[in-house]
C-alpha cells in the first residue's frame, strides 16, 4: 500500500475497527505463476493480532497453506470519482477518494476439526448485527448436510504482523475546498458508498 502522509492519519484503532466492521476482503498470496487472489469473509479478534477465514477445499490457495505462507488481505470501503469542477477552484485534477486497510501476516489451514468453531464464530459475530432478529446457529441444519458442507470448506488463521490503512478523503485541500467536493460526492453514484464517503470527507479533520 502506497502511504501518502495527507491520508495515513486515521488512527490504528480506527483501522482496526473498519476492518472489523466491514469483516470481508481480498486475500491475495503469491504464487509460481503470479498472485492468488481469494474474497473472503473473515473475523478479526478483539487485539488485532489473529483473523480466523475459510475457503472452499478446491480454492489453490489451500494446497498451498500446509505451512505458513506470507499473504495480504485489502478491505475496502467507500469509493467515489471527484469531478475537478466540484472543488469550485482553479487547476484541479479528476481523483477518486476511497478507504482502505491492509492486512498483511502469516495464513495457514488449521486441523479439520476446528472448521465448526470458526464457522459458529463467525456466523455469530455477522448474525449479532442483524438484532433484533434471532441469530442463525448450525443447529438449524440437519446434521447429515451440515456435515457435507463442513467437508467441502477448510478452517484457515492468519498471524498479523501488520495492519495500515489509507483513508484518501480530499484532507489535502481547504476545508471550503473539501466540504465543496463532498457535497458533490453525497449525491454522487460514480462510486460505492458515496453519501458514507462524502460524509466521512466532512469529518476528516476529527
Amino acid at each position: 500500500m502506497h502511504l501518502n502522509n495527507h491520508f495515513r492519519k486515521r488512527s490504528q484503532k480506527q483501522n482496526m475497527e473498519f476492518a472489523r466492521e466491514r469483516s470481508f476482503g481480498t486475500l491475495a498470496i503469491n504464487a509460481d505463476d503470479g498472485p492468488l487472489l481469494s474474497h473472503i469473509p473473515f473475523l478479526l479478534n478483539e487485539d488485532a493480532t489473529e483473523l480466523e477465514l475459510h475457503l472452499v477445499r478446491s480454492n489453490p490457495i489451500v494446497g498451498m497453506l500446509e505451512q505458513q505462507v506470507n499473504a495480504v488481505i485489502s478491505v475496502a470501503g467507500g469509493d467515489a470519482y471527484l469531478s475537478p469542477d466540484w472543488y469550485e477552484i482553479n487547476d484541479q485534477v479528476p481523483t477518486w477518494n476511497y478507504v482502505a486497510v491492509h492486512i498483511r501476516g502469516k495464513i495457514q489451514t488449521l486441523p479439520h476439526d476446528e472448521m465448526h468453531e470458526v464457522l459458529n464464530r463467525l456466523s455469530h459475530s455477522m448474525e449479532r448485527r442483524l438484532s433484533p432478529k434471532k441469530p442463525w446457529t448450525s443447529d438449524k441444519m440437519t446434521q447429515a448436510v451440515y456435515d457435507k458442507m463442513l467437508r467441502q470448506i477448510v478452517p484457515v488463521k492468519m498471524k498479523i504482523s501488520e495492519i495500515k490503512g489509507t483513508w484518501k478523503l480530499s484532507q489535502n485541500k481547504p476545508k471550503a475546498v473539501r466540504f465543496a467536493a463532498a457535497d458533490k460526492v453525497l449525491s454522487s453514484d460514480m462510486g460505492s458508498e458515496t453519501e458514507w464517503l462524502g460524509e466521512l470527507m466532512k469529518m476528516a479533520d476529527e
